[in-house]
């Protein structure tokens, strides 16, 4: 992990409500920058950015529909390109929330994915191979939907109804449709993620912090195939961005 990171101060923003520059009653990039030299002031030297990727907003943007540009209710992707220069004029640090483990219903890949014909993005999610199957008897996976394309299956989300879990594999695949973490369709997933972290890397942020990252990999008991995962994220960063931070989501302080 980067250096910086040991002595960094975050301030956490959720964009929505913080500055709100052009009164349109939510807060927006441009008023982030406007406020820098308020947050240095405070002694913090790093910021965490909430969802900021373009979604139709069901879970607070954690419900991403494009993972490449910033939501039009935020501004563009020239304004956080700014934002990243001013932050790093200031001597700060900046890192996105990366939401890598599923996206909006209304993401282009999905809409792909629900058709009936074999395409580049028939597995880029976990899809059984019958309707009437469920997903009881696999681990973080918060339920199913179904009957909603022309495929045949059911398609299984990670937290709403709108937020269909993208696939990264099974640790220990007992159906057809279950695929291991090395096959194609799992690595398939796990580069176009690379490819999203790259692109915004490339335009000047510092890092990630990562949404479920413990619940990437299906039915892994004891994190195995999760933690490799994570690894090969992480030597994919040392190698190209060696000073990025990547940090996951974490709900015990106390450990």
């Amino acid at each position: 992990m980067p250096a910086w990171l040991d002595n960094a101060v975050f301030y956490e923003i959720y964009p929505q409500s913080f500055m709100d520059t052009n009164s349109d009653g939510i807060g927006d990039i441009r008023g982030i920058i406007k406020k820098l030299d308020y947050i240095k002031e405070l002694g913090c030297n790093a910021i965490w950015l909430n969802p900021c990727f373009t979604s139709p907003f069901a879970d607070a943007g954690y419900d991403v529909s494009d993972y490449y540009t910033i939501a039009p209710r935020y501004g563009t992707n020239d304004d956080i390109k700014e934002l990243f220069e001013k932050v790093h004029e200031k001597r700060m640090h900046i890192i996105l929330d990366l939401v890598p483990g599923h996206t909006s219903t209304e993401h282009y890949w999905f809409k792909e994915s629900m058709k009936a014909s074999e395409n580049k993005y028939t597995h880029r999610y976990i899809w059984t191979d019958n309707i009437w199957k469920d997903f009881k008897d696999v681990t973080s996976i918060a339920g199913c939907i179904r009957g909603i394309s022309d495929r045949n299956g059911s398609c299984a989300v990670n937290f709403f109804s709108t937020q269909p879990a993208l696939n990264y594999g099974f640790a220990n695949p007992k159906e057809p449709w279950q695929f291991s973490v090395d096959s194609q369709e799992a690595i398939g997933t796990r580069e176009a993620m690379k490819d999203v972290m790259r692109f915004w890397l490339k335009m000047g942020c510092d890092g990630f912090r990562v949404d479920m990252a413990g619940s990437l990999v299906k039915n892994d008991e004891g994190s195995k195939e999760t933690i490799k995962l994570w690894q090969n994220f992480r030597s994919f960063m040392d190698k190209e961005f060696p000073e990025a931070a990547l940090i996951s989501e974490w709900g015990e302080p106390d450990k």
